[in-house]
């Protein structure tokens, strides 16, 4: 059962439905295809609070034991800044990204991530916040 209504519009900010954007991904249904497409599904799993997929798609060398979202926080928007590599073809990328969130508190983080390639899959390596 998807955490978002799959008609409703995914938060990731692509304009397309949550079923036919994001979900793919969260469903296992199909893997990110770059890391750009895997940095907006892992921001849509924050928004929906999927722990469980942002743990999937973490690479083993440095992911933690477990994850515990913050309660009270809404990540609402995504803005895309830079991306370097992470093509279909590469083994690596980078993606530097604004999340902004509210609730308990409102702000913007903003992140420098990297990706690698792990058996044909990508995930999330590090993240320098700003």
């Amino acid at each position: 059962m998807p955490l978002l209504d799959v008609d409703k519009r995914c938060p990731c900010g692509t304009g397309l439905n949550f079923g036919d954007c994001c979900y793919r991904f969260h469903s296992g249904e199909m893997v990110a295809p770059t890391a750009e497409a895997l940095m907006r599904s892992r921001f849509t799993a924050f928004a929906v609070g999927d722990s469980q997929y942002l743990l999937d798609t973490w690479d083993k060398e440095t992911r933690p034991s477990d994850l515990t979202l913050d309660v009270g926080i809404t990540f609402y928007r995504l803005d895309i800044l830079e991306t370097e590599g992470g093509g279909p073809f590469d083994s690596t990328g980078r993606v530097k990204f604004h999340a902004l969130y509210k609730g308990l508190a409102s702000g913007v983080q903003e992140e420098d991530s990297t990706f690698r390639k792990v058996d044909g899959r990508w995930v999330y390596s590090t993240g320098a916040v700003d």
